[in-house]
């Protein structure tokens, strides 16, 4: 068992369901009732939000289970990407190490224990930038763990010396991936397109903190520890967004089975095993669906995005829709 828990950190919003599903499988965990936990929620967009926010808010006001529960709320709203890089960067100011979720990020019991266990290990390796929880569904066996170049976002856990090496600037990172030519690599040779999710965010078409987190930690040529079996599963990919409807190829069930760690550790190193695996995968999606995971990660996104907008802004988004869709049939 590790020899220190790291703070848990939730970024909430307005999904008192999913939130509460988190919660309830955090506490399930052992290391829980030793854990601080730290929560962000979000602001409303709208006056019609605050209900749903409220009902957040309420799962932590009673809450009992963990070491202790300090609730932040924002009285505006920040938007994941803000939120995130804020919220992240607040706590380890005053902790060494953290370990994040989502309000969709649903753990299994033996999450924490391989979290700490971790983060212990590699505290002092300046070639680790993170832990990661989870794992495509991948068919292949892997090795219980293994590393991969770069960093990573659904639930994961980090240190203070490896979150300086982040850097916000989307069109600097661009700028060093295109100078010193590794846009394919980046792109797990050309498997998926997380470059053109890195575009997209500099033209303001995504807010992604993660693919700059990702860009962040690979130009520093640093690596991320997965486990074989994911301890993971993403919840929010559920069909309650209108966007997300066909995401649930990236649904995966969390292992029954505790990821030991290698006595000695495995070494510091991306896995060619690994990251074959993962290119094989990425292929599959664009071989079935069309959509890479990058498309997905940015339908994701469209889906959050699209749930804070008021349902009488959606009604007239659609009816307009519909509208252009009848004139663009008599125009043909």
């Amino acid at each position: 068992m590790s020899n220190r828990t790291a703070p848990i950190v939730i970024f909430a919003y307005r999904r008192p369901i999913h939130t509460q599903r988190v919660v309830d499988a955090l506490l399930e965990n052992p290391e829980a009732q030793d854990t601080d936990l730290i929560v962000f929620v979000d602001g409303p967009k709208t006056p019609a939000e605050n209900h749903s926010i409220d009902e957040v808010l309420a799962i932590f006001s009673s809450l009992t289970g963990f070491a202790s529960i300090d609730v932040q709320s924002s009285p505006t709203n920040l938007g994941l990407a803000r939120s995130v890089i804020q919220g992240v960067t607040s706590v380890l100011e005053q902790h060494d190490r953290i370990i994040v979720l989502e309000d969709d990020i649903l753990v299994s019991p033996s999450f924490l224990e391989y979290m700490n266990s971790a983060l212990d290990l590699y505290e002092n390796e300046e070639a680790v930038a993170s832990i990661h929880g989870y794992i495509y569904p991948i068919e292949r066996e892997l090795p219980p763990t293994f590393f991969i170049r770069g960093a990573d976002c659904w639930g994961w856990g980090t240190w203070r010396r490896a979150w300086e090496k982040f850097n916000p600037d989307g069109r600097d990172l661009l700028q060093q991936l295109e100078d010193s030519e590794q846009t394919s690599d980046f792109d797990f040779n050309g498997s998926a397109q997380y470059t053109d999710m890195l575009r997209g965010q500099i033209a303001g078409k995504n807010d992604s903190w993660a693919v700059r987190w990702y860009a962040s930690a690979f130009l520093a040529n640093m690596l991320t520890l997965y486990p074989g079996k994911s301890l993971v599963r993403n919840i929010g990919l559920d069909g309650t967004g209108t966007h997300s409807g066909n995401s649930s190829i990236l649904d995966t069930n969390t292992t029954q089975t505790k990821i030991r760690l290698a006595a000695p550790p495995i070494d510091i190193v991306e896995s060619l095993v690994g990251r074959g695996a993962f290119e094989e995968f990425f292929r599959s999606l664009k071989n079935t669906s069309h959509k890479s995971p990058v498309h997905l990660s940015v339908r994701r996104l469209a889906s959050h995005i699209w749930r804070r907008v008021p349902p009488k802004w959606q009604i007239m988004a659609r009816r307009h829709a519909q509208v252009l869709k009848k004139k663009s049939g008599r125009r043909n």
